[in-house]
């Protein structure tokens, strides 16, 4: 990985850019869109706009067990016994529905910016907070079957928030051994790919920069084996950017990074996102990340 000087002037580029503070575009601002007035402004001057509520999907949870995932080991260890892994779902299914409520004004560890966001979706309708909630709980399952004990920051796809600072806050307040934000961005419809985005230090972070860093790695790597996404052509370099405008980044406590799993606008990355198979290969990628941060080993050497 390079030097956090290229790191930082990337993070610089970023607030430039127009992207809002979640780390993912809203509905409607890809930069192929034109911009909608009436909602609520976000922290980078970007309007939050209400949508039409998006395509029903069937929730991961109702999911019969043979469906989800399995862990790569051969035996049944729990690998990850005595461990706390914080997993937030980027946004809430219902965000869409209540611009006053993501217009929010919250400290994000350097300044105020909006409570949330929609998020962004795919041409089709299907949403960025479907796509993440249901990663979240394929990764949740494997995980416990590691015998890790796991903590959302939302157990659900059909509420509002929580805001972008409490979501901090839940993990924080758990200790967990580390965390992981999961989204999916909203980029150039020509776009492909994913992008670790890292936290650059600034004061509640500051312990755990290196070995944010380290997990970042293990994400990057666990990706490029399992998943069919390559690094991001649009965004960051080598699929790693640091951010300093995140609330997730700026006020953990615990090693984390946020993962844009692929560009929803682009059509080959949103058929892939929207695959149950997909997702479950993205969450038993992160799943191996996350036992090799905190064991040091990869499942079944599968890295």
């Amino acid at each position: 990985m390079a030097g956090q000087f290229w790191r930082g002037a990337l993070a610089a580029a970023v607030l430039m850019s127009g992207l809002t503070a979640s780390g993912c575009a809203v509905f409607g601002s890809s930069a192929s869109s034109s911009p909608v007035s009436g909602g609520q402004p976000s922290a980078t001057g970007q309007r939050v706009t209400p949508v039409a509520p998006v395509t029903p999907v069937t929730p991961v949870a109702s999911l019969s067990p043979t469906a989800r995932p399995k862990p790569r080991h051969t035996k049944d260890a729990k690998v990850l016994a005595g461990k706390i892994v914080g997993i937030d779902p980027g946004h809430n299914g219902l965000n869409h529905t209540d611009a006053a409520f993501l217009g929010q004004q919250v400290f994000n560890g350097r300044t105020m910016e909006d409570c949330d966001t929609t998020g962004t979706q795919t041409a089709s309708g299907y949403s960025e907070a479907q796509f993440n909630f249901n990663v979240a709980t394929y990764l949740k399952h494997l995980l416990r079957k590691e015998g890790a004990k796991v903590v959302l920051t939302r157990n659900n796809n059909d509420g509002l928030g929580p805001c972008v600072n409490k979501r901090s806050l839940i993990i924080n307040d758990a200790h967990a051994n580390v965390a992981i934000d999961i989204h999916a961005d909203g980029g150039p419809v020509t776009g492909r790919g994913f992008t670790v985005l890292e936290p650059i230090a600034d004061g509640p972070n500051d312990k755990v920069i290196a070995t944010s860093d380290q997990f970042g790695t293990d994400v990057h790597t666990a990706f490029l084996k399992h998943t069919p996404f390559g690094v991001s052509d649009y965004y960051g370099t080598d699929g790693y950017i640091n951010r300093d405008d995140l609330a997730g980044l700026n006020l953990t406590t615990v090693p984390k990074v946020l993962i844009e799993c692929g560009n929803m606008p682009n059509p080959q990355d949103a058929a892939l996102l929207t695959s149950a198979k997909v997702q479950r290969q993205i969450a038993g990628a992160l799943n191996d990340a996350i036992v090799h941060f905190l064991t040091g080993h990869w499942p079944n050497g599968t890295a």
